[in-house]
């Protein structure tokens, strides 16, 4: 059998589960996911590689409407995989209606790139509900599969995957076949440090915040790692260290653990708040955070 390559671009709303069907179609946690929307804020690759096959998925930031430059760095990451994807993943889920023709799912039409349409969250669903959803999503897409998941209870997935193999064009593979994502341990560090934000904290100050890696040092047996929270006022630093630093204490706590799980290493964690004001507006600090290039 000829061997097939491709990248698969799963694109859609904020909150339809498109971190968690990338993370158990993948088998690892390569995105956060939490409650909020917003929470991917790059995008993030993850490769499974089969004995005649490569998968290169790809997981995108929510479609909005963008408000500062920040955002639009994000959405550009969306256009970005609209345009190299040989195949896209559109999720949305059983509480979104069918959208007109003059939002996004236009552009996805219009791009000529195969599309599969995931109906994930059924487990909120009852039967009837779900074949209505179904059949209003075959409409919008008329000439693509629509397939319902549980991504958060693997249910159906192996359907997806079917799918997505049927659609995968010919050709060699895109990166050495034990590699599992584009990105560099540093990523994964400041984005599981993000997710202790957005999961401790209320209102908009997990959305004021950057993670960055200061350093990333890695020993015999232990990884030394210190690492930046930016806020944008000096008020939310107050609210990120808490009372006689509790919340920062917590926060590092909870992220040092899953860094141990993920490298598999202990990790030794220094937390440090800093006030960059509007960093979410300013080019160059956005740069250094690598939403542009």
């Amino acid at each position: 059998m000829n061997h097939r390559s491709g990248f698969v671009n799963i694109l859609g709303n904020p909150n339809v589960g498109k971190s968690t069907i990338m993370n158990a179609l993948v088998g690892e946690k390569l995105s956060i996911i939490t409650s909020k929307a917003q929470t991917t804020r790059h995008r993030i690759m993850g490769i499974v590689n089969g004995d005649d096959f490569q998968i290169v998925y790809s997981d995108t930031p929510g479609i909005l409407r963008p408000q500062y430059k920040l955002q639009e760095a994000m959405m550009s990451f969306v256009k970005i995989a609209l345009s190299d994807a040989d195949i896209i993943i559109y999720v949305t889920d059983v509480t979104e209606e069918p959208v007109s023709e003059k939002t996004y799912t236009g552009k996805i039409k219009s791009s000529g790139i195969p599309v599969i349409v995931v109906v994930n969250k059924i487990d909120l669903s009852n039967q009837n509900d779900l074949e209505g959803i179904v059949e209003s999503w075959s409409k919008t897409f008329p000439d693509s599969p629509v397939i319902p998941v549980s991504a958060l209870n693997n249910f159906n997935l192996d359907s997806l995957l079917r799918a997505i193999l049927d659609k995968l064009p010919e050709g060699q593979p895109f990166f050495p076949k034990d590699q599992l994502t584009d990105k560099y341990e540093r990523f994964f560090a400041s984005e599981i440090l993000r997710e202790k934000i957005l999961l401790n904290y209320r209102k908009e100050v997990p959305y004021s915040v950057e993670t960055e890696i200061e350093s990333f040092k890695e020993e015999p047996g232990i990884i030394k790692i210190r690492a930046l929270i930016h806020a944008t006022r000096e008020s939310q630093k107050g609210i990120i260290i808490g009372h006689k630093g509790s919340m920062l204490k917590k926060v590092g706590t909870e992220a040092r653990y899953d860094m141990e799980d993920f490298f598999g290493k202990k990790v030794f964690l220094e937390l440090y708040v800093k006030v960059t004001k509007d960093w979410r507006d300013k080019l160059e600090t956005l740069k250094r955070f690598g939403y542009r290039k």
